[in-house]
């Protein structure tokens, strides 16, 4: 007999935009109760894991739904901040699985529709037999440093006056390693030793992992790439610019540097 409980959670997406309630700076998530009291129809639905220990599910909304009172839809950049972590990075999931299924209803070999697999998460073509599961795109991160200075840049589509780390996405055929020393010399032009892993994070926009690496400036001046880094600079701990969001990797390379510093570590 199975002990998994019923579904206690629903996060309910129209487009790329999750139903949310509304109380002052915070929003949360819908109940399942109240979201079978709302009326709201979907479909299908997707298991997407555990919220405070209890099952949640996703489920797509028609492009014309309208937020019931006291709720409204807000896509996922705008909840950073306003939903806990744990349910934003939740958040992230269901809205990738949800765009899986939405643009793999045909067979991208034949044309076929295809048919979602009862066992695992996946799509099949009844016709070709080509299945199709989600797809994730690996990307790097990278802060470097030199001395007691940090590498930070802009690019032109950050908020006014915010700088960050530098990323880039992982090419075919490339290590996570040659894509650290790829991108940092394309975007600033200089070159990289001591590249050491940090940590990952998922990154729903659309379907990202960020995958966090430290590494130390070993030679050249910064050039900024045209078109993709407004501004590069090395920075002192004592006179940073805005930084990212605590929540994203990009802000806690940062921090964890600065927590070295701050504890005195030799650089």
């Amino acid at each position: 007999m199975s002990t998994e409980r019923e579904p206690s959670w629903i996060f309910a997406f129209r487009g790329n935009e999750l139903l949310v309630h509304q109380d002052g700076p915070v929003a949360r998530l819908p109940r399942m109760a109240e979201w079978e009291a709302l009326g709201l129809s979907g479909e299908p639905l997707h298991a997407v894991g555990h919220l405070d220990g209890e099952p949640a599910l996703a489920v797509e909304l028609p492009a014309a739904t309208e937020p019931p009172p006291g709720m409204a839809f807000e896509g996922l950049r705008r909840l950073w901040g306003k939903l806990h972590e744990t349910a934003w990075q939740l958040a992230g999931r269901a809205v990738q699985i949800l765009d899986w299924d939405r643009n793999h209803r045909f067979c991208g070999r034949c044309g076929t529709p295809t048919k979602a697999s009862a066992d695992e998460r996946s799509r099949t073509c009844p016709s070709c037999g080509q299945q199709h599961f989600p797809r994730l795109s690996p990307a790097v991160i990278v802060l470097v440093t030199r001395g007691d200075e940090l590498l930070l840049a802009r690019s032109p589509h950050f908020a006014p006056g915010v700088y960050s780390t530098l990323a880039g996405f992982v090419e075919p055929g490339e290590s996570l390693e040659d894509t650290v020393a790829r991108e940092i010399h394309e975007e600033v032009g200089v070159t990289l030793s001591d590249v050491r892993y940090f940590g990952s994070q998922p990154w729903p926009f659309p379907n990202s992992l960020m995958v966090g690496f430290t590494a130390q400036w070993a030679a050249g001046e910064l050039q900024p790439q045209p078109g993709e880094i407004e501004d590069a600079r090395w920075f002192h701990p004592g006179a940073l610019p805005l930084l990212p969001a605590p929540m994203s990797i990009a802000r806690k390379l940062i921090d964890s540097f600065l927590g070295r510093f701050s504890a005195g570590a030799n650089f």
